[in-house]
């Protein structure tokens, strides 16, 4: 499994256009694509990206030796990439790859005079966003939820392209369709009758399915269910960092929670 999704794959191979033709050549032998990328000027430097992202994604988990040890192909072009990010961070490609790692669980940071940048893990392996969101996805698919996996992948795709307000709005639309998904799944003629998303969150902790005696959801309103979705309530979008980080933290969180509730589903059905 690739530490990597496919979005910050993508956008790593962009960013490596910046090559020029020989520093790319050199780049194709470090990661043993020779076979699938000509060297030499015959083709540009744009052309051979596209056969390096073709690459990248027919066998991302394919593992190469780099002089960092063992890596798949996926990572190795990620770490190629973050080597040639610029710490203001004021071009797209630039912005872009930070983005997207930053939703699969990594930061970048440089060294005292801002020219060598290191990939580091923020999150646990446990709850990095490649294997929660492959996880999720196979789950709504297994359980046909076409709705909330509409929305988280819209989710996403506003978070790639920093609409946070967009992004803040679709998690709470992908974390309200799914547990009424649940419900229906679990009890169709119940949960039909519950006229609210919240009624049939409470037909889940009636019949067990959310657990009480966990503050998963009590009647009192004050538990982990009613507190998230409060948090994912609050709108609104203002230019900095801090907006950025939080909504990262709130996809994070999404996609750890619907893991949980989906396993247990599964596990039960």
């Amino acid at each position: 499994m690739t530490p990597f999704t496919r979005p910050t794959v993508i956008a790593a191979v962009e960013l490596l256009e910046r090559h020029s033709q020989a520093s790319f050549d050199q780049l194709v032998l470090r990661l043993e694509l020779e076979d699938a990328i000509p060297v030499g000027t015959a083709l540009s430097v744009a052309k051979k990206c596209g056969l390096l992202g073709r690459a990248a994604l027919q066998r991302p988990t394919h593992v190469i030796q780099t002089v960092d040890g063992s890596a798949t192909l996926a990572e190795a072009i990620v770490r190629e990439a973050v080597r040639m990010l610029r710490p203001d961070a004021t071009q797209t490609s630039d912005v872009t790859l930070l983005r997207g790692l930053a939703r699969d669980g990594y930061t970048v940071t440089w060294d005292d005079r801002q020219r060598q940048a290191t990939l580091r893990a923020t999150l646990p392996g446990e709850i990095l966003l490649p294997e929660s969101d492959d996880e999720v996805r196979q789950l709504l698919t297994h359980f046909q939820f076409a709705t909330p996996l509409g929305h988280l992948g819209q989710a996403i795709e506003a978070h790639t392209r920093g609409d946070w307000a967009a992004a803040n709005g679709q998690l709470r639309t992908f974390l309200e369709s799914l547990f009424d998904d649940i419900a229906r799944a679990i009890r169709p003629t119940e949960a039909a009758q519950r006229l609210t998303s919240e009624n049939r969150r409470a037909l889940l902790a009636d019949i067990g399915f959310l657990a009480s005696n966990r503050n998963e959801w009590t009647p009192d309103g004050k538990n982990y269910i009613n507190g998230l979705f409060k948090m994912l309530h609050t709108e609104g979008s203002h230019p900095g960092l801090s907006d950025e980080d939080h909504c990262t933290f709130r996809l994070h969180l999404v996609l750890v929670t619907a893991r949980t509730f989906l396993r247990r589903l599964y596990y039960q059905k």
